[in-house]
């Protein structure tokens, strides 16, 4: 039995609703929270992650994922180093030390819908995109180019196709 210290009255408080799978598609999404936890056996660590949605209909609505970074399974870790590549590849940051790094930095995701499966329901599934190309070389500078004779010469920039003469 558990007594409180006043009574609780029920009707002043909004009660939790059921929890809704985000729809499967696209979203822009930015990571807002994260920490190490332990997994339930206390045989390794993962890396939880909260993750709000920036813009469009569920724009507030949060997703969570899980990569599991410590476990003596080695195909366990490999998928989850390879999630957290995904991530970085996503938000630009290739090199981190702390997941707070990846916070606030907006990115792509791709949510899906998994099938019911070992006594759970249906659950959602993220991959994280790689910005798309166009924004990725934008962000990034151009390599010099060397030509015939070794020395460095910088990269030409393309003209705009309305500075084009016809």
């Amino acid at each position: 039995m558990a007594r409180f210290d006043t009574s609780f009255d029920a009707t002043s408080v909004e009660p939790t609703t059921a929890y809704e799978l985000l729809p499967a598609g696209k979203y822009r999404a930015q990571i807002v929270e994260s920490e190490m936890r332990v997994t339930k056996n206390g045989m390794g660590q993962f890396l939880w992650l909260m993750i709000d949605i920036l813009e469009g209909e569920q724009k507030g609505r949060k997703i969570f994922d899980q990569l599991n970074l410590v476990n003596p399974n080695p195909t366990t870790v490999e998928i989850a180093q390879r999630t957290l590549s995904a991530i970085c590849h996503a938000t630009g940051r290739m090199h981190v030390s702390d997941s707070e790094e990846l916070h606030l930095i907006p990115m792509t995701i791709q949510v899906k819908i998994k099938p019911p499966k070992n006594g759970y329901g249906e659950s959602n599934a993220i991959a994280y995109l790689p910005p798309d190309k166009g924004t990725a070389a934008a962000a990034r500078p151009a390599k010099p180019v060397s030509d015939p004779a070794g020395s460095s010469v910088p990269p030409k920039m393309a003209s705009a196709p309305w500075n084009k003469k016809g």
